[in-house]
């Protein structure tokens, strides 16, 4: 299930951060760019996550997943914003970096809060 959602995750994040990146290059402030990027995403990684990597089509499990990208989101954003305080980095870098550790924080809570799986 894991390796799945890596891989249905890699095309969601490629989507995901290529919008972030768009919305950055614009002029827009890393905070917004997130929160599009997140929102504009929502709906496509709801039915990949779900239908390919927890083999779940219940549209009802929506509101869970949006609360779980609420606190994706948030998580996100701290994240960014240390990486922007320790002042080594760029808006690009420091989303591109906390990546990695919102895929793991996803996957937990999808699997444990939206999708409840036990095994």
């Amino acid at each position: 299930m894991f390796i799945r959602f890596l891989l249905v995750g890699a095309l969601n994040t490629a989507f995901g951060l290529g919008l972030y990146c768009f919305f950055v290059y614009i002029g827009l402030s890393y905070k917004i760019a997130v929160l599009l990027s997140t929102v504009l995403g929502v709906l496509f990684n709801f039915k990949t996550i779900g239908s390919l990597v927890f083999k779940n089509k219940n549209n009802h499990l929506i509101l869970r997943f949006i609360v779980s990208y609420i606190i994706v989101y948030t998580i996100n954003i701290g994240i960014i914003k240390v990486f922007l305080y320790i002042n080594w980095i760029n808006e690009y870098w420091a989303g591109i970096l906390a990546t990695p550790i919102m895929g793991l924080i996803s996957f937990v809570l999808q699997k444990k809060f939206v999708f409840i799986c036990r095994r």
